[in-house]
Formats: structure tokens, C-alpha cells, sequence
């Protein structure tokens, strides 16, 4: 039987010997797992370095903007006025701004109806044409009638007039549309309306009629008298005992207001006017603020003649005209009238306004277009929504009054202009498809023509922003008003007035240098806690001696102590504004330093911390640049100026121009090869006679009608050219720029361009600083391998050849942002050293693996080794066991 645990045979602690032998053999172990703890150690440590860069990095974004140093600060006396914006071009001051008015959408509302589901009219097809343009002239109210009879003698009693839920204060003594205008227009800044008298006129029958007079010749033989007055203005006079013919006559009437007499000075006086004759019967006296007047005759004992009088006693008259009022909505909203007796001002119990003596003129900017209401979508809810989906620069919704009953009709389809200003006015035709008639029912429920016929009623009316700035007004479509102020951007909010104040933001800017020195120190301690050496506990962080956080230290410095090459300014290095190393390494600011550079060069300072190009040609302007960019000073010359597509007629247009019905056209605009549907749209033209201002108005607002080209933004501009030709011109620059005009329906393209051709864009070219540069539109960019790489100019203007220089320069922190991205990222160096020593930890495993794998071999060597000692040590002992015996046995023997 063998020997099962090693030693028994010979009593050596082979497993204690084996243990001790294997502890030296495993002694390179533990040297690698301290030399792969160093490494983990770094690699921990650089991800702290990276995250520090990192926060670095984002610190510099904002500093490598122009606006972080550039801003200036507005500040507005009355916020809830206006407020405002400015950018780095605007300049320092104080504005003093006035708002009369904020802009706001036009909205259109229709009668009720009882469902919003229910059919509107037949059902055939018919097209809504919706075009956008500004109603002027005119005004938007209600026309009165002539006051009640009774107002004459009695007055118009308190409380009878109500407007925009405000009584009116009328009393007995309101006896004429001058006095009721005068009432209402004190009223006006509350109720939003005001009133105007319509000029008084006396009947065109008092002195006769159909050219026949009646006005017979005064007899005041019997002893009579008679007088003759006008508004109070004695017109003739005639004492006792004259006889017909002899005095006051028709003829004598005309005389007396013939030429410069006391009697037209004193009617002129009187703010009366006159017409016709006295003679003929055509004799009228009017005035203009709308006063009364009472044409009188005064007689005495017994007369005959005068006023529709021949011969026949005249007793005495007094016919007395009375006028009307009109109301006008200074904000274009329905107008509100009640009261207990409305009537007796002319006007009717209810909500109503609408345009009078208005014209529309359409805007070719907008866009226009039509939309096929048939029996599909003709509800409510269906022609709601085929107005949304046409994307015309109006929205629709179904509002509901909230009436009930069986004979409720609480539904009103309301239209909303999408963008605000006066030249966002709706107008909206109705036509039957073919030629045909539209459906009265869908002409009554959407005709809106402020113009004309206006089915629609309006709510808010469309108007633009009214301001005046420093004693110059202003105007704008929207709340906001830019130009006004160079570099500033006005907020209206409310009417009122205000002052802005305009000044250089320094409070923006000294935040920006403090961050920046701050963003610096915090990585340069970083650094400092990971690389550097403390004498007193003489002990180095885990990466001093790197060279990876040495190079970044160093090129962050180089690149701080250096001027800023190309930078076009006074301020070229960050001394100039007091900052500077300490000697840790450190940055400091002088902030007195820094205050008298804002002060005396505020504009120069944004150049010592971003990217800035500046050009010498003010029509050339800086885009943006890439990392390869170098900073430089670079001539700038133009071969080719980028244009734009066009297509122009080969004869000039008529002066009337018949668009036929259905005209369809297929319009592509911008498109490209292989063709892209988006491009493409199929354009109806409103049928009608056009003058040729008016059909280019038309075309261009119905090409940007079309939804898939506003989407992508491209737009056309149509005109009459200096030839008299129509010409249109497409948004874009550029070898991308194309019109192709198509027929399909009606009247042909061909009947108002004849044989003329479109013509594409081209590109501008040029070179930069003599470099090769690629155009595309009105942009020029820099190619790879050059100096100008990624460099990118915005060129305008009409000049070719040398256009002056661009000077463009890397401020520290737009160099320091590059620097930094060069460290981070996936293939940043970083990334690359922590790659390394991330291999280098799994090569130290795979040593070690390998290490351990020949420990197990030698220590079954030894094993075996002393198992064999063992075993020749315990034979050894038997055989000792033995001789022993047999030795003691001869002895004894």
C-alpha cells in the first residue's frame, strides 16, 4: 500500500516546504498587480482630467460667441408698454416710443347654423378663392338713418342709445345728429366707436320741384310783413304794402345770393352752404357738421307768396332738416347697440359693422389659392377644415354660442389670418367649377369682400402695429418693429408710451472675462492636483510626469501668451485687458484694466475670445469658418455673382388680361435631378380680367400658395418689369435655383409669356486670398487643404473683380475650444493614452494568467519531486528498520 499524504513516510512537512518554495516563486505577482493598479490608478485619473476638460470646454461655448461680448442691454421704463432688444449694432441712447396701436389678425365669423355636421347647399363643386391684401379707404361701422321725428321737439331721453354696452348721455336738448356725434364721440375711449354727422340738407323740394318753382312772389299790400330765414341768416325781408313783384321774389332770392352780399357772408359764417336756384326750384342749403336747419317764415298780418305759395295767404312755415349719424369702430370690431330707444338716433338694436367705401388691394407676397368645396366636405366641419389643410395663411374653427332650443342655431365657422398686420384683410370669392354658377347657399355663408358684399361679419379687424419713435412714426404687420432703431428689436404689448434706454451691456461682458478666467483657473488646478509634486508630503499625483497632461498644459499656455493673429482692432492680447499668469500658473484680472478696455474699446473685445471675420466690403459679410480655418488676412475676388431663376414674357402685357376658368398650371420650383414631387404643385389661377400690375399680384400669391413649396420656403416674385413685361423671379440663388411653368387647363402659359424661356441660376465664384473657394447661391466657401479651409462668406452686390480683403482671426477662447476637442472625444488624445493603458491592464492579466499557469506546473513538479523523496526516504527507513533487526539478532546469537 502506497504512501496517501506526503511527509508520513518520512516525517518532512513537504506541504510547508512546497508553500514556502511557491511564495517565491509567486513573488512577480504581486509586482504585477501593483504595476496594473498604477495603471487603473492613471486611467481613473485621466477620466477626471477628461471631465475637467470637458467642463472646460462648455465654459468656453458661450465665450466663443460674438454676442457674449458684443451685447447691449435696453431697458424700458414701462415693460408692460413695450420692451426691446438690442444687438451689438444698435447704439447707446435713449428712445422715447409711443404706441398707438398693436397689430393684430383679422377675424371672420359666419352666421349660425344648427349643426356643424349638416349639408350646405347642393353639393356641387365649387371653388373658394381666398387671397390676403389691406382694405384701405373707406371706414368700418354702422350707417344710421335720419333721426326720429320726435327728437325735433323732445330730444333724444336719457338712456335710449347704449353703445359697447355704454349709455350714452342724451337728453331733451340732443335735437340733431351734430349734437347725438358729439355725445357718442365723448364716449369714444370707452366704448371704442366713434360717431359722425352726416352733412344736413333741406329738402330738394322746399322751393319746388321737377324744375318748376313754387315759390310765388311775396304781397305784403294788405299790411303784412314777411322774413325769410336760413339757419337763423335772413335771406330777404319785406315790410307792409309792396306788392307782388315788387319785393321778395325768387329772382330777388338768387340775387341775394349772388356773388360776395352780406347775405353769403353771414350764410359762410354759419357754416351753411347752398345749391340751385330759387328760381328754377333747385334751391338747398346743407351743413356740413350735421347742425339742423330750419328754413322759417316769419309773417305777420296778411301776406301772400313765398314758399310753395302762389298768390294764396301765407300764414307763416317752418321746415326744419334733420341728418344722420355713422359710427365707425376705430379697432374695425362689430359695434354693439342698445339702449330703450335706439330708433330714436337713426340706428337699430343689435351687433353689426362692416366696411363702406372701402377698397381691397391684394398683396403679392402672401400667399393665395383656391379650395373645391363639392359634396364631400360641404359642412361646417368639412369646409373647416379643407381651409386648414390648404395652408392659404388662415385657420379655421367652429365656435359655438352656446344657444339652445329648437330653433337654436348655435354653430358659426370662424376665420382666423394667421399673421397679424393690415395687410392680412381677407377676401374670399365663391365660384361654381366650369363656369358655372356658385351655390347661393355657400356664397351666403363665406362671400367676404371688404369692397363689396361681405356675407362674413368681422370680429377683430386686421391692422398693423402704429408707433412713433423720436417724433417719427412707425409702422410694422406684427407686435414686433425692427429698423426703427438700428439694432433694435421693439416689443409693443399694450398702447402707451415708454422710453427705452439703450446701453453697452458691460455687466454682460465682465461676466463673460471673469467666467473665463474662472473656467481656466478651475482646470489649471485640475492639472495642477494631477500632475503636480507636493514638497511637503513629498508625493507626486498619479500623473505627474505624463506627457499627455504636460502637452495640454503647454499648448493651453503657448496659445494664451500669444497676440491673436489676424484680429483687425486695437485689443490683440488678453494683457490689453488685464489678464495675466501668476506664477502657479494661474490666471488674474485686473478688473480696473478690463473696465477702461470696455470703456474705450467695447467692440474690439469679442475678437479676443471668438472666431471673427471682418470684411472691408460691406456687401461681403462672414458666415462662419471650420477648425482648419487659419486665421489671416485674405483678398477676396469675384468671378460670377450668383443670380437668381427667372422667367420673363417676350412682349409686354396687355392692359387687360382675361384669366379663363379652371386655369391649372404645374409649377416646379427649385427642383432637382432626379425630380422630387415637393417641388412640383399644381397651381390654380383665379379667373377674372386683370390689369397687368393686378395679374402679377395673382400669379405670385397663387405659386406661394402652394403648400409643399411655403413648406420648404420657396417663394417667387412676380412684377412688371421696366419693359412692361411680366417677369418672375424665384427666392432662391444659385445653380439650384429653376422655375418650369407647365399648362394644363385653361388659359395657357403661353398667353401671357409667349416664347420666353426660364433661365437658371448660377453660382457665384471666386477665390479667396487666391485660394480656390466653391459657391453655392451667394455663399463662398474655402476648399480642404488650404489655408481658407471651411471659411465661409455670404457675397451680395453688383461688383466683380477684387472686392477689398476678409480678415479673420481665432480668439483665445474659440482656439482653446478647438484645442480642447483635440483632447476629448472617442478619438481624442485622452481617449487615446486611457486606450493604452486599459491595454496595457489586460496584457498585465494576460501575464498574469499565463504567470499562473506555470506556477500550477511547478508546483506539481515540486510536489512530485518530494513525493519521490518521500517515498525513498520511508524504503530508506525500512530497509535501516531491517538491518537493524537482523543486526541485533547476530548480536544476541
Amino acid at each position: 500500500m502506497g504512501i496517501s499524504s506526503p511527509g508520513i513516510g518520512s516525517n518532512l512537512n513537504v506541504n510547508e516546504i512546497i508553500t514556502k518554495l511557491m511564495a517565491v516563486e509567486s513573488a512577480p505577482l504581486a509586482t504585477m498587480d501593483k504595476k496594473a493598479a498604477s495603471y487603473l490608478t492613471k486611467v481613473t485619473s485621466f477620466g477626471t482630467l477628461s471631465g475637467a476638460v470637458g467642463t472646460f470646454q462648455s465654459s468656453l461655448a458661450g465665450l466663443s460667441s460674438l454676442s457674449s461680448f458684443q451685447s447691449l442691454s435696453s431697458n424700458s421704463s414701462d415693460v408692460n408698454v413695450l420692451t426691446g432688444a438690442a444687438t451689438s449694432k444698435a447704439q447707446a441712447g435713449t428712445y422715447r416710443v409711443n404706441i398707438s396701436q398693436v397689430a393684430q389678425a383679422q377675424t371672420l365669423a359666419s352666421g349660425g347654423y344648427k349643426t356643424s355636421s349638416a349639408a350646405i347647399g347642393l353639393g356641387g363643386s365649387n371653388v373658394i378663392n381666398i387671397s390676403m391684401g389691406t382694405a384701405s379707404g373707406g371706414t368700418f361701422g354702422l350707417a344710421g338713418n335720419a333721426l326720429g321725428s320726435g327728437v325735433l321737439s323732445g330730444g333724444i331721453t336719457p338712456g335710449a342709445l347704449s353703445i359697447n354696452n355704454t349709455a350714452i348721455a342724451t337728453d331733451a336738448s340732443t335735437r340733431s345728429a351734430k349734437l347725438l356725434a358729439d355725445a357718442i364721440n365723448a364716449k369714444s375711449a370707452t366704448t371704442g366707436v366713434s360717431a359722425k354727422a352726416s352733412a344736413t340738407t333741406t329738402r330738394a323740394d322746399l322751393f319746388g320741384g321737377a324744375g318748376a318753382s313754387s315759390f310765388g312772389n311775396v304781397d305784403t299790400g294788405g299790411g303784412g310783413s314777411y322774413a325769410l330765414t336760413v339757419g337763423g341768416i335772413t335771406l330777404a325781408t319785406q315790410a307792409a304794402g309792396v306788392a307782388g313783384g315788387a319785393g321778395v321774389t325768387a329772382a330777388s332770392i338768387d340775387a341775394a345770393l349772388t356773388g360776395d352780399t352780406a347775405v353769403t357772408r353771414a350764410l359762410a359764417d354759419a357754416n351753411l352752404t347752398f345749391s340751385g336756384l330759387a328760381a328754377d326750384g333747385t334751391l338747398r342749403f346743407s351743413n356740413a357738421d350735421g347742425s339742423n336747419i330750419a328754413v322759417v317764415e316769419n309773417v305777420t298780418g296778411a301776406v301772400s307768396g313765398g314758399i310753395n305759395n302762389s298768390g294764396s295767404a301765407n300764414n307763416g312755415s317752418t321746415v326744419t332738416a334733420i341728418s344722420s349719424i355713422s359710427l365707425q369702430s376705430t379697432d374695425g370690431s362689430q359695434i354693439n347697440v342698445g339702449g330703450s330707444n335706439p330708433a330714436a338716433a337713426g340706428l337699430t338694436a343689435g351687433i353689426g359693422g362692416a366696411y363702406s367705401g372701402a377698397t381691397f388691394s391684394q398683396d403679392g407676397t402672401r400667399s393665395s389659392g383656391n379650395i373645391v368645396i363639392d359634396n364631400k366636405n360641404n359642412t361646417l366641419q368639412g369646409i373647416r377644415d379643407a381651409i386648414n389643410k390648404s395652408n392659404f395663411g388662415v385657420t379655421a374653427s367652429i365656435v359655438s354660442d352656446g344657444s339652445t332650443g329648437s330653433s337654436a342655431t348655435p354653430f358659426h365657422l370662424v376665420l382666423t389670418s394667421s399673421a397679424t398686420g393690415a395687410t392680412s384683410t381677407m377676401k374670399i370669392t365663391v365660384s361654381g367649377s366650369g363656369g358655372a354658377a356658385a351655390d347661393p347657399a355657400l356664397e351666403d355663408l363665406l362671400s367676404y369682400d371688404p369692397a363689396g358684399v361681405q356675407k362674413l361679419s368681422q370680429k377683430t379687424a386686421a391692422q398693423d402695429t402704429r408707433a412713433n419713435v423720436n417724433g417719427i412714426d412707425v409702422t410694422s404687420s406684427s407686435s414686433s418693429i425692427t429698423g426703427a432703431i438700428e439694432g433694435v428689436t421693439l416689443s409693443a404689448l399694450k398702447t402707451g408710451s415708454a422710453s427705452l434706454t439703450v446701453a453697452k451691456d458691460t455687466s454682460t461682458v465682465n461676466t463673460s472675462v471673469n467666467g473665463f478666467v474662472k473656467a481656466y483657473n478651475e482646470l489649471n488646478n485640475q492639472i495642477k492636483q494631477l500632475s503636480g509634486y507636493d514638497a511637503d508630503t513629498k508625493s507626486g499625483g498619479p500623473l505627474l510626469g505624463d506627457s499627455t497632461i504636460q502637452n495640454l498644459q503647454a499648448q493651453m499656455r503657448r496659445q494664451m501668451s500669444g497676440a491673436i493673429q489676424g484680429l483687425k482692432g486695437n485689443l490683440t492680447n488678453l494683457s490689453q485687458i488685464g489678464i495675466s499668469f501668476q506664477k502657479d500658473g494661474s490666471l488674474t484680472l485686473d478688473s480696473a484694466k478690463l473696465g477702461k478696455a470696455v470703456a474705450n474699446n467695447f467692440s474690439d473685445i469679442a475678437g479676443l475670445f471668438a472666431a471673427v471675420g471682418k470684411s472691408s466690403d460691406d456687401q461681403i459679410s462672414f458666415v462662419s469658418s471650420a477648425a482648419k480655418t487659419q486665421a489671416g488676412n485674405y483678398a477676396i475676388d469675384i468671378t460670377t455673382l450668383a443670380t437668381q431663376a427667372t422667367q420673363v414674357a417676350d412682349t409686354a402685357a396687355p392692359a387687360d388680361t382675361v384669366i379663363a376658368a379652371d386655369t391649372v398650371w404645374t409649377v416646379k420650383l427649385n427642383d432637382v435631378v432626379p425630380s422630387v414631387t415637393t417641388n412640383t404643385a399644381s397651381v390654380r389661377l383665379a379667373a377674372g380680367n386683370y390689369t397687368p400690375a393686378a395679374l402679377a399680384t395673382m400669379l405670385q400669391s397663387a405659386i406661394n400658395g402652394a403648400t409643399n413649396f411655403s413648406n420648404a420656403g420657396a417663394t417667387v416674385a412676380v412684377k412688371v418689369d421696366d419693359n412692361g413685361k411680366l417677369l418672375i423671379t424665384s427666392n432662391r440663388y444659385g445653380s439650384k435655383s429653376n422655375i418650369s411653368l407647365t399648362s394644363d387647363t385653361g388659359t395657357a402659359v403661353a398667353d401671357l409669356f409667349g416664347a420666353g424661356a426660364p433661365v437658371d441660376g448660377v453660382d457665384v465664384a471666386g477665390t479667396i486670398g487666391g485660394y480656390a473657394a466653391k459657391g453655392d447661391g451667394q455663399t463662398l466657401t474655402g476648399q480642404p487643404g488650404a489655408p481658407i479651409d471651411g471659411l465661409k462668406l455670404e457675397v451680395k452686390g453688383e461688383a466683380l473683380g477684387s472686392r477689398g480683403s476678409i480678415g479673420f482671426s481665432q480668439g483665445y477662447a474659440y482656439q482653446l475650444n478647438t484645442m480642447a476637442s483635440s483632447f476629448l472625444g472617442a478619438k481624442g488624445l485622452i481617449a487615446s493614452r486611457t486606450s493604452g493603458l486599459n491595454k496595457s491592464v489586460q496584457d498585465i492579466s494576460k501575464q498574469k494568467e499565463k504567470f499562473n499557469t506555470r506556477l500550477i506546473d511547478v508546483e506539481a513538479r515540486y510536489r512530485k519531486q518530494y513525493t519521490a523523496l518521500d517515498k525513498a526516504m520511508a524504503s530508506l527507513g525500512t530497509t535501516q528498520q531491517y538491518l537493524t533487526q537482523q543486526l541485533a539478532a547476530i548480536a544476541k546469537n
